[in-house]
């Protein structure tokens, strides 16, 4: 059907679904999907698709940015010593900012790309302190969750952010879970993250640290440096911080047949080979295709056409051949 609107409009299909996966992003990121994860992710691999939340055209900016995390799926990716970090569980909700201007809660926002987002404050003062014992500018960060027990609990959580009705808000069980603060004034004596931690806890919040977990949620785990002055000169890309990673874990794969193997050109130019596989289902995706990065890679597999192989989709979405299977 794509194909057919495609052809009929002279719409590049790359360039339809590029547009339609934004529409399903900003649906997903407001609560209200119109495709399920595993039909996403394998679009937006098919399609090279790779945007990060999605942009808000009506929104109100993040006093500071809210960086997405990078993921690894080994304790061996640390880009530090691993008793350099202080370890949390990811939790699986929807990302919320929250301002505080002398002491009061100022402004609540989605989290949006990450640089603008929603305002929610009405909502987020049902859930969250009002007022905070400290006189200065500041950003807490935070997850709003619902317990795994309820069918589609993040979509649940991030739907009720958009809401109109507050008193169907309130009757949502949902709560908010702290994780960071940022603000203008660095206390000098605030020198670690398990500190930042206390302080949440004192300002009485949840904090993810000491949340009991067992009943929401999770998407790994969240390795931050302890050390903040550590954490800041080690600094940012424009995607995410670089003392901070998530560790997923990564699942067993799935045995199908390498059919054969072709070439693409990348959009930085580079050329790398693709495998084409027998379709076979990965955790709810059809999947007949993935990445062999380079000539190399396919001689450390020892790869041939028709051979069995296991495929994983690597941070659930790239599909990555793990190894020849005798």
């Amino acid at each position: 059907f794509t194909g057919v609107v495609c052809i009929i409009y002279n719409i590049p299909v790359r360039v339809y679904m590029k547009d339609f996966l934004d529409k399903a992003s900003k649906h997903y990121y407001e609560g209200n999907p119109i495709i399920s994860d595993a039909e996403f992710n394998s679009l937006a691999d098919k399609f090279g698709y790779n945007s990060v939340g999605y942009t808000v055209t009506d929104g109100i900016p993040h006093l500071y940015k809210m960086y997405s995390l990078q993921k690894v799926f080994s304790h061996a990716d640390l880009p530090s010593d691993i008793d350099d970090y202080v370890c949390t569980p990811k939790l699986d909700g929807a990302a919320v900012s929250i301002l505080y201007v002398n002491g009061i809660l100022a402004l609540g926002l989605t989290r949006g790309d990450g640089n603008i987002g929603r305002d929610i404050t009405n909502k987020l003062r049902a859930l969250v302190p009002n007022t905070i014992p400290l006189k200065e500018v500041l950003q807490v960060t935070g997850e709003v969750v619902a317990p795994k027990s309820i069918p589609n609990s993040r979509n649940y959580a991030s739907g009720a952010l958009n809401l109109k009705d507050m008193e169907e808000f309130v009757e949502r069980d949902i709560t908010f879970v702290a994780y960071d603060i940022n603000h203008s004034v660095q206390e000098p004596g605030r020198l670690y993250e398990q500190q930042t931690l206390s302080i949440l806890r004192d300002f009485g919040f949840y904090e993810v640290s000491t949340f009991d977990t067992d009943n929401y949620p999770t998407d790994g785990l969240v390795y931050r440096l302890n050390s903040c002055d550590k954490f800041d000169r080690m600094g940012f890309t424009s995607h995410h911080p670089r003392g901070a990673v998530a560790l997923k874990e990564e699942k067993d794969g799935k045995i199908t047949t390498l059919i054969d193997v072709v070439w693409q050109v990348g959009k930085s130019g580079v050329v790398s080979p693709v495998a084409l596989l027998e379709p076979v289902d990965i955790d709810g995706a059809i999947v007949s295709r993935a990445t062999l990065h380079n000539i190399e890679y396919i001689r450390s597999l020892n790869l041939e056409i028709g051979c069995s192989v296991e495929v994983i989709r690597s941070g659930e979405i790239i599909p990555r051949i793990l190894r020849r299977v005798e």
